[in-house]
């Protein structure tokens, strides 16, 4: 199994974030509404009984509940290039919080760490050789984004299938935050 562990996010904001995506960039493949999540830790290729071990760790977490406004827009690079399209999230140490808490009960179960700092953000494109003055022009038009603050009041293990138009995302344990 393919797993992560993610925020899923209301679908109201979803539709407010779509309405962001109508800006046609040559080389962008834009992420379906369906797909919007804000990534707590990626896991990857999993054997079931790991899966198992996973989703006991998760359970056993105490977590508060948060609200979380998204706000601002970006891109990451990778090697100088522009790689991918995203809405970002303000600072949040509750989100930070849960995000270690995950961390470490994902590590007591055996996963290598993650190597990546947690920035939390929603992927809204992935670029692949996306003219970067249109990319300029589509972050300086939306840095000013900000959705209405959302209660987060649990999080979620998914499993992802990689498919040729998209990858499709299931929800397969929810874990509730007090």
């Amino acid at each position: 199994m393919r797993l992560f562990v993610a925020i899923d996010l209301p679908w109201d904001l979803r539709h407010r974030i779509v309405a962001l995506a109508v800006a046609g960039i040559q080389g962008a493949r834009w992420v379906p509404p369906e797909n919007y999540h804000l990534t707590l830790r990626f896991i990857g290729e999993v054997p079931p009984h790991v899966a198992e071990e996973i989703d006991l760790a998760l359970a056993a977490l105490r977590g508060q509940q948060l609200d979380l406004t998204m706000a601002g827009v970006g891109t990451f690079d990778k090697g100088g290039r522009a790689n991918t399209l995203y809405i970002g999230v303000d600072r949040n140490p509750r989100l930070e919080h849960l995000q270690n808490k995950i961390e470490t009960a994902l590590q007591r179960v055996g996963l290598e760490p993650e190597r990546r700092r947690f920035q939390p953000h929603v992927t809204l494109a992935r670029l692949d050789n996306a003219p970067e003055f249109k990319l300029v022009a589509f972050v300086q038009a939306h840095n000013l984004f900000r959705a209405e603050p959302f209660p987060v009041e649990h999080f979620t293990l998914f499993s992802a299938r990689l498919g040729k138009e998209q990858s499709v995302y299931t929800a397969e344990v929810e874990y509730a935050l007090a």
